[in-house]
């Protein structure tokens, strides 16, 4: 399996495929690379790059603090072990936010940034709310709670809903806190107006609670 190494005690699992402009995508705390399993096709025309975050599948666990900013550097780093300069970024969710940060960061290493039901900030009430019940299943060991409650909205069918409640199981449980506090007090909306690329935003009708975003 494919590791690249952040340092002596973190790795990243990653998985490539395809040739053509570079295609990274990001994933949100607790589901890993799966949850874009359905975007794999992508790789007829792309050089598709799927991750787990550290904390996350088979990735190591972190041996620091998890913030926005330092997911965002491990890209960074897994980009230029695959020596890749310019790559087109793509978040899903709070996956969005490690975008953001990377883009308004690096760059000089995107070559356009989308946002699907992505936000630059948790200010809405039902966002808040999705953040701590993501804080307090990791903190009461609810996992298999979570996994299912994941599994059951972004599966489509039985074996997808099965590989994404295994695979969030797989998160470090610390690392899962870690990842959703940080998710909840990011923010970098008063930077936005200083990106100078293209940016693409993918909201989704039926999900209302993330539609205050779209503006």
């Amino acid at each position: 399996m494919p590791y690249i190494s952040i340092n002596s005690r973190v790795r990243l699992y990653y998985e490539e495929k395809g040739n053509g402009t570079p295609l990274l995508f990001i994933h949100p705390p607790g589901m890993g690379h799966v949850v874009f399993c359905r975007q794999k096709p992508l790789a007829r025309d792309f050089r598709l790059i799927l991750y787990d975050m550290r904390g996350n599948g088979r990735s190591s666990p972190s041996d620091g603090p998890i913030t926005v900013p330092l997911l965002a550097d491990d890209v960074s780093v897994l980009l230029r072990s695959l020596g890749i300069g310019r790559a087109i970024i793509c978040g899903y969710s709070s996956g969005g936010s490690v975008a953001l940060d990377f883009a308004l960061r690096y760059p000089q290493h995107v070559k356009q940034l989308i946002l699907i039901g992505g936000f630059p900030e948790v200010c809405t009430p039902l966002l808040w709310g999705e953040f701590w019940l993501g804080i307090s299943a990791a903190k009461l060991r609810a996992i298999p709670l979570l996994s299912l409650a994941l599994a059951l909205g972004h599966g489509t069918n039985q074996r997808e809903r099965r590989l994404l409640r295994r695979y969030a199981q797989m998160a470090n449980k610390r690392d899962l806190e870690a990842a959703y506090r940080a998710g909840l007090v990011y923010r970098c909306t008063e930077q936005l107006s200083s990106l100078r690329l293209p940016v693409s935003l993918i909201y989704g009708a039926r999900d209302r609670y993330i539609h205050f975003y779209i503006s």
